[in-house]
């Protein structure tokens, strides 16, 4: 086994320890370990993860940004959980957090990511604030595509990624469906590999025995989540 990477006795139901292993690696390259210092302002990217907002709290607390755009419309995924918006879901929860509502932007439009850095950018702007560094907040399998988006989108910005400070045992844990995460983790490196092909983000070196624990895990049948390329 590689070093650095957690494996705890795995007691869910549906992978074997050898596929949590893999899903492992992976959950470990998607996370930038980026050390956190203050920036400009910060995005909290919209999902079903009400963590990227109580992330945002924890991080405005400690004074890491004097300003966060929360990003995101509504998907098939968060209608139900967020049905007023990701956005706006993630202000409330901030506000509860202590946030002040100054603090605050809501883009409550976006459907992707792209769209999160685009609008986000756009609101920064006509908010009149300069951004030189950038905290990417989201979930925490999704900051290396959130990098390489902002990246692509974003170039002139130093990005700083962040994310609820969570191993994959315990993310798996507070979802509830060990395969349904691990079909999120392949779906994520699809998108970091292919979508610089299309035009949407920087590209990203991915380890062989990354690439080798992908095709395991394709190979076994954690694909709900991908593109069609």
């Amino acid at each position: 086994m590689s070093q650095g990477v957690y494996v705890p006795q795995h007691e869910q139901g549906q992978i074997t320890d050898e596929q949590f292993y893999d899903a492992a690696l992976i959950w470990d390259y998607h996370r930038m370990g980026h050390e956190r210092r203050p920036c400009s302002a910060a995005i909290g990217l919209g999902s079903h993860d009400l963590g990227v907002a109580t992330t945002a709290g924890d991080l405005h607390g400690a004074g890491f940004f004097p300003v966060v755009v929360f990003s995101g419309g509504n998907s098939p995924t968060t209608r139900a959980r967020f049905p007023r918006g990701e956005a706006v879901h993630y202000r409330e929860h901030a506000m509860s957090l202590g946030v002040p509502n100054e603090a605050i932007l809501v883009e409550p439009k976006a459907g992707n990511t792209g769209q999160n850095i685009t609008f986000s950018r756009e609101l920064l702007t006509q908010a009149g604030i300069a951004v030189e560094s950038l905290l990417l907040i989201s979930k925490p399998y999704m900051e290396r595509r959130s990098y390489a988006t902002c990246r692509k989108l974003w170039p002139e910005v130093e990005v700083v990624c962040a994310s609820e400070p969570l191993e994959l045992d315990d993310y798996i844990n507070s979802i509830g469906d060990d395969k349904l995460v691990i079909d999120m983790l392949i779906g994520d490196l699809q998108r970091v590999i292919e979508y610089p092909k299309l035009g949407f983000a920087v590209e990203q070196d991915v380890p062989g025995h990354v690439h080798d624990a992908y095709g395991r895990l394709l190979g076994a049948g954690f694909d709900s989540r991908l593109i069609t390329t």
